[in-house]
């Protein structure tokens, strides 16, 4: 029996365990460990942001439904790696050792790269995790009572853009709702290079689609900007020509801030030698494994990817839900082909399925392969965008509270669109599809 450990209980620890569970039987143990006692659905931060969710309506206790599933879980901090020595140290003191080890931890928000950036001791806020975002909401509603200058955007290194987007168009929403909008200048300070660039080199129309819905909502943008530090009610930004050069330097007033941070590797990991590179992200072969340490494994936001393209502020490849959740399969697939002798070798297909609020609309992309060249290219805009991620999310936390990986709906689904989780797999099993 081997011992299988996962370091992360979010969107891709959480259904990574629930999948090898279901693949395993019960012929090894599966153990996770998390720095939190919650899981929380982190798409639906931007909308905790201005009080449309509250943390109990994302959220849920890890444990009973972990143990359902026979999976023991260890509610702790991972504050060391001995990789040579198969084992972790826990804060509380702890050692656990393992067979394999995934490592799903997601990102450390690396605040500290723009001095002032960052809700704890700085003067912005985040919605990179719901405890932020519920503080981005006490700020919000503090502001709403005295309105001025908004500034929402993503800092140099940022990797993950959809947010910062929705965050935007869902305040102007919510002002406009409670008819304070006409007081609010707001501004989109991004380090992409073009508006709807999102770390992809854009997706079907996006540039053209998302500059237009900046317009309708008058709200101004500054692109390939790189936000130098952060002073109570200002911030400052240097914009770069193509070359990498200074054009204009600004100094924007605020009176309220949301600015995505940059991502690193959390900090065990990155102290492992050879695991990471040097931002920390662990680096994987094609099968999702570590080069160095061929037992260990790695998913989600964690891993390096590099960026799909050089931009004169450094921009990084964002992981989305349906990317991550194609890692784990990979991982499960090969983990099993290994313990049962078997020589097969499963990748994951770097899709990018993406669903994002506008407040009252919406926008949904899908990039086949997610770095380009493509198969397929495709961005819509819609008020069924807003319903369907409202739709996802409550489905969503259902499949994880019920502790189904990957329900045959969804498989079928993805497949009708041309979207598998594993590559050189059938996209829609015809079985399966004459069942419908």
């Amino acid at each position: 029996m081997a011992h299988i450990v996962i370091i992360g209980a979010g969107t891709g620890g959480l259904p990574l365990a629930y999948e090898m569970r279901a693949e395993f039987g019960r012929q090894h143990r599966v153990t996770v460990i998390n720095a939190h006692s919650t899981f929380s659905f982190v798409p639906s931060n931007p909308w905790v942001g201005v009080g449309w969710r509250k943390r109990e309506d994302i959220s849920f206790e890890i444990a009973p439904r972990l143990a359902r599933k026979d999976i023991h879980f260890i509610h702790d901090t991972v504050t060391e790696i001995a990789a040579t020595e198969n084992r972790l140290s826990l804060q509380s003191g702890k050692t656990v050792n393992y067979d394999y080890l995934v490592i799903a931890t997601g990102p450390k928000l690396a605040f500290e790269e723009v001095p002032g950036l960052g809700p704890d001791g700085g003067h912005t806020q985040s919605i990179c995790v719901t405890h932020h975002a519920e503080q981005a909401y006490a700020a919000y509603e503090e502001f709403c009572r005295n309105p001025g200058p908004v500034i929402v955007g993503a800092a140099p290194f940022a990797s993950c853009f959809g947010p910062a987007y929705e965050h935007a168009f869902i305040m102007d929403k919510d002002m406009r709702s409670r008819r304070i909008r006409d007081r609010v200048p707001m501004t989109y300070v991004t380090s992409e290079p073009y508006i709807g660039h999102l770390g992809l080199g854009g997706v079907g129309d996006s540039k053209g689609l998302m500059e237009s819905e900046l317009r309708n909502r008058h709200i101004n943008w500054i692109t390939n900007a790189r936000i130098t530090k952060v002073e109570a009610g200002k911030m400052f930004v240097d914009e770069l020509n193509p070359q990498g050069e200074i054009q204009k330097q600004h100094e924007l007033p605020f009176a309220y801030s949301m600015i995505l941070p940059a991502f690193k590797g959390v900090d065990p990991v990155a102290a492992v030698e050879g695991l990471c590179n040097p931002r920390g992200f662990v680096i994987v072969d094609k099968h999702q494994r570590s080069p160095k340490y061929p037992n260990i494994f790695s998913i989600g936001v964690c891993i390096a990817i590099p960026p799909v393209e050089a931009t004169p502020v450094p921009t990084g490849a964002p992981k989305t839900g349906f990317m991550i959740e194609s890692m784990g399969t990979a991982v499960v697939r090969n983990l099993k082909a290994e313990l049962e002798g078997r020589p097969e070798k499963a990748e994951a297909t770097w899709n990018a399925v993406c669903f994002a609020d506008m407040g009252d609309t919406g926008a949904a992309f899908v990039a086949l392969p997610q770095i380009p060249p493509r198969n397929v290219n495709w961005f819509r805009k819609g008020k069924w965008v807003h319903l369907a991620k409202i739709a996802f999310e409550k489905y969503f936390m259902r499949k994880m509270k019920s502790g189904v990986a990957e329900p045959f709906y969804e498989r079928l689904a993805m497949g009708l669109i041309g979207v598998n989780r594993i590559k050189n797999k059938p996209l829609v099993d015809p079985e399966e599809a004459s069942k419908v």
